[in-house]
């Protein structure tokens, strides 16, 4: 079992219950790799089928991300992240592929947010994913795997308290 933490993942042991795993620069290096292999390519594909009624549906969830990053409000700035991303992904129809995605966002979702809703940052990256958006609109494949590829880096630096890694 795994399980968000505070500063890692909770993984269960069994007979022993469960523990809290860190992350280390080098795990989020690591799912920071791994999301770009799986992610810009699947979102590029995603920009290729997605109707405008389903671009329309993700929009208002974009929307909400930066609304939350707006108020501070980390809980829905959260949600809305992860419902965003996973309705992205799950337009490729590959169960195991979202999951995967998601399971590897769940695992550092919280590291770095408080930084960036301290330094007011938050709505910055909260509007990436309209950028985003608006080269899928565009079924500009070259311009959403810049702008996929530069969100997942500029996240992962931005833990870290750079630009991007």
């Amino acid at each position: 079992m795994l399980a968000l933490a505070k500063d890692g993942f909770v993984v269960a042991e069994r007979n022993r219950g469960f523990r809290v795993v860190e992350m280390s620069e080098t795990d989020l290096d690591e799912i920071s790799q791994i999301r770009v292999l799986l992610e810009v390519p699947s979102t590029v594909e995603v920009a290729r089928i997605i109707s405008a009624s389903d671009l329309k549906r993700v929009a208002a969830i974009a929307d909400e991300i930066v609304a939350a990053a707006a108020r501070g409000d980390l809980i829905d700035y959260l949600d809305s992240d992860r419902r965003f991303h996973v309705a992205l992904i799950s337009q490729l129809g590959n169960t195991r592929l979202t999951e995967l995605v998601d399971r590897l966002r769940l695992q550092t979702r919280l590291y770095g947010l408080g930084k960036l809703v301290e330094t007011g940052r938050l709505v910055a990256s909260a509007e990436e994913h309209q950028e985003l958006l608006e080269t899928m609109r565009a079924k500009d494949a070259a311009a959403t795997e810049r702008v996929i590829g530069s969100h997942i880096k500029h996240v992962r630096g931005l833990w870290v308290g750079h630009e991007e890694a």
